[in-house]
This record gives C-alpha cells, sequence and structure tokens, in this order.
C-alpha cells in the first residue's frame, strides 16, 4: 500500500519469452482453489477490482464505461483465487495477437504475506503458455505492492522497457 504518492510514475514492462523460463511455486494449502470466472459479471469483476486495487490507486476500469469494460472482459480470461470460499484475488490474462498479457494481477491486503500471490501468478503464467501464447508480458509500476516484482522476476520475467512520467492526475 502506497501512503504517500511519488510525483513520478515509473512503468516497468516485463515478458518472458518461453515456457523454459517459468519457475513456478504453489502453496499446499487445500482452503485455497481458483476458479476461472464463466460469465462476464461486471458488478462482481468491479467489485475483485476495488478489492484489490484501491490501495494501489488502480483506477482505470473504474473510469471507463462498464459497457467497454464488459466487452473487454468477454475477450479475457479472469480466475479468482479463493480461501476458504472468500474471494481474496484475481489474475486477468487477455490475448493479443500471438502473446498473452496479464492485464491485471493481484490480491487484497489482508491475504497478502501468505504465498498466496506467487501460486495465483503462477497459475496464470501456467493458463498463459497453455494458449500457445508467444510470449507472456505484463507492466507493473512504482505504485504496486512491495513485493510485486521481486515476484515477477523470481517467475522467470525479465524486464524489457521503463517509462517514468509525471504522477498523472487520476493516480493522485
Amino acid at each position: 500500500m502506497i501512503d504517500t504518492k511519488p510525483s513520478t510514475l515509473i512503468t516497468t514492462y516485463l515478458e518472458m519469452t518461453s515456457p523454459n523460463d517459468f519457475v513456478p511455486s504453489y502453496v499446499d494449502n487445500h482452503r485455497v482453489r481458483i476458479e476461472q470466472l464463466q460469465s462476464v459479471d461486471v458488478d462482481f469483476y468491479l467489485y475483485m477490482y476495488r478489492a484489490v486495487g484501491e490501495a494501489l490507486a488502480w483506477r482505470d476500469r473504474l473510469l471507463m464505461p462498464q459497457a467497454e469494460l464488459y466487452e473487454i472482459l468477454t475477450q479475457a480470461q479472469v480466475y479468482v483465487m479463493y480461501m476458504g470460499g472468500i474471494p481474496v484475488g484475481y489474475i486477468e490474462l487477455e490475448v493479443q495477437g500471438g502473446d498473452v498479457e496479464i492485464a491485471y494481477f493481484g490480491l487484497r491486503d489482508a491475504c497478502q504475506g501468505l504465498g498466496l500471490g506467487k501460486h495465483l501468478l503462477s497459475y496464470g503464467i501456467e493458463r498463459a503458455w497453455e494458449m500457445t501464447a508467444q510470449r507472456v508480458y505484463l507492466h507493473t509500476c512504482n505504485l504496486d505492492g512491495e513485493h510485486a516484482m521481486s515476484n515477477y522476476t523470481k517467475r522467470g520475467f525479465k524486464v524489457y522497457k521503463q517509462h517514468e512520467e509525471p504522477m498523472p492526475e487520476r493516480y493522485v
């Protein structure tokens, strides 16, 4: 969680270009399950988006018209992680040409630090490669959780670009 917003937004782009680079890490917890959303439910999606992203200044999906979000979600694969029947996080995969983007990924604050992030990320990467991706990629920024970059690089992602800009007003 970001207490004081920086004045510069630093976006880091990461990629994995071969399934051989993937270093999965799962937790052994019988209370954890991951389910793919079988139909688009914009209200449930926005609940998860807020639950995961509010502390991280996620705004983009809240600002777009719901009809536009619905169309995006019809093309995406969204997987929700549950622990003891309670939704604790999600990962959203979007096909972009021959590539798969991890468009959104995260856990609710109360569920961080339990190893669930590496589990959910590993699950999502595995699904992405099953989609016959040529590359799996994502981007993160300096507003993200403190362990995000470490999780990405430990799973096998490599940085290929960084971009700096003044902090956009929507994140302040």
